[in-house]
C-alpha cells in the first residue's frame, strides 16, 4: 500500500529524457487547462488561446497538441490537488520558465474578454506553489492584459 503511493507521487526511476519532457508538458497544458476551467465556462477564445500557447511554447504541431489537450484533460479529471502539476513544474522549470507559465495562464484568462475571480486565484495559487515572486506575478498580469503594449 505504501509502495503505491509512493509511486504516484514519484517519478519512474529510469524515464528517458522524452518521458520527462512529455510529463513537464503534461503539467503546463493541465495548468493551461484548469485556467480555462476555472470560470466554469469553457470558450473558444480560451481553447484557442491555451492550443495556441501550447503549440508555440512547446514547439509543437496541432495533432500532437490535441493528443497533449485531450491526455492532460483526462489527467486533470482525475487529479484531487494541483500538486501533481505544481511538483513537476518546481522540479524541472528554472525560474523564467515558471514565469512565463504564469504570463501563458495570463493570457488564457483574459482570452475571452473577461478576467473571473476564479481565473485570478487558481494563478495567483499556482504562482504561490511555483514560488514565483509577488511582484513578477503583478507584472505578469499587467503585460497580459488586453490593451498593454507588451516590451519587445
Amino acid at each position: 500500500m505504501i509502495g503505491a503511493l509512493k509511486a504516484l507521487f514519484e517519478p519512474p526511476e529510469r524515464e528517458t529524457p522524452e518521458q520527462r519532457a512529455h510529463r513537464q508538458h503534461l503539467a503546463a497544458a493541465a495548468l493551461l487547462i484548469e485556467t480555462a476551467r476555472a470560470d466554469f465556462t469553457q470558450d473558444g477564445e480560451e481553447q484557442a488561446a491555451l492550443q495556441a500557447l501550447l503549440s508555440s511554447t512547446l514547439d509543437l504541431t496541432p495533432s500532437e497538441v490535441g493528443e497533449l489537450v485531450t491526455q492532460a484533460t483526462r489527467q486533470l479529471d482525475q487529479a484531487t490537488s494541483l500538486y501533481e502539476f505544481t511538483r513537476v513544474i518546481n522540479d524541472h522549470y528554472s525560474a523564467g520558465q515558471k514565469l512565463q507559465l504564469i504570463g501563458d495562464m495570463w493570457a488564457v484568462a483574459y482570452a475571452d474578454g473577461n478576467l473571473d475571480k476564479y481565473e485570478e486565484h487558481l494563478i495567483r495559487r499556482v504562482a504561490e506553489l511555483t514560488y514565483v515572486p509577488h511582484p513578477d506575478y503583478i507584472r505578469s498580469k499587467l503585460q497580459a492584459r488586453p490593451g498593454t503594449d507588451k516590451p519587445a
